[in-house]
């Protein structure tokens, strides 16, 4: 069995290696702490769900719910191999989850792209296995598609915000995953919401300072020659 006092592991590990989790799902609130909404699933027909992973869920959760449009929020563990882990089992390193954030929004009120300018902007997606003093591999920059159009735009993004930040004098790569969406389970219920739950509680994100290009008019057509 891994122990928490080693020292945690820089690459995912192998689903053979993986640890092996649990069939109990993680128990959370009925209710978004800040929204009043429902915090897990059904939600209503008209909104639509993205994912994403910028360091620690703390932080990263509450820059989305205050995003007019968003309908709730949830933080929790996801793109590993151990079913229902805990957050313990998490910062082994060995479940090869990444903390991430569910959102769900309404697509009438807000688009995927301005959630994406959030994602781009909220943290520095260069750092590989870590954001800023956070290192693990739970902490890697992530956006966890949910259809064909969401990875089309993801992708897009990613090369512009690339664009932007050589321009801005930042030299490194992007390192974001850009995955199909996997399974999501729900961190502990003290995780949900919990800088609203403890406003001084402890956020290390913190963005490269530069803006993420809006995309192009979907109209635009190029001369023909």
């Amino acid at each position: 069995m891994w122990s928490l006092l080693k020292k945690k592991p820089d690459n995912l590990p192998t689903r053979e290696q993986a640890l092996p989790g649990r069939v109990v799902k993680m128990k959370v609130p009925a209710k978004h702490a800040v929204l009043d909404t429902p915090l897990s699933p059904p939600f209503p027909p008209a909104m639509r769900q993205a994912m994403f992973g910028m360091g620690c869920f703390w932080g990263a959760e509450r820059m989305f719910w205050t995003v007019k449009g968003v309908f709730t929020t949830a933080v929790g563990y996801a793109a590993g191999y151990t079913p229902n882990p805990t957050y313990e089992e998490v910062c082994t390193g060995m479940t090869g989850h990444n903390e991430v954030v569910l959102v769900v929004y309404d697509p009438a009120k807000l688009s995927y792209e301005s959630l994406l300018r959030t994602f781009w902007e909220g943290h520095n997606p260069t750092q590989g296995m870590r954001q800023g003093a956070d290192a693990g591999t739970q902490y890697r920059s992530g956006i966890y598609v949910f259809g064909a159009e969401q990875r089309q735009a993801a992708e897009a993004a990613r090369a512009r915000y690339q664009g932007a930040l050589s321009r801005g004098g930042v030299r490194a790569n992007i390192t974001t995953e850009i995955l199909t969406a996997p399974d999501f389970f729900y961190a502990e219920e003290f995780h949900q919401q919990y800088l609203h739950k403890n406003p001084n509680g402890y956020c290390g994100l913190g963005g490269t300072g530069i803006a993420c290009p809006a995309p192009p008019p979907k109209n635009l057509v190029k001369d023909s020659i």
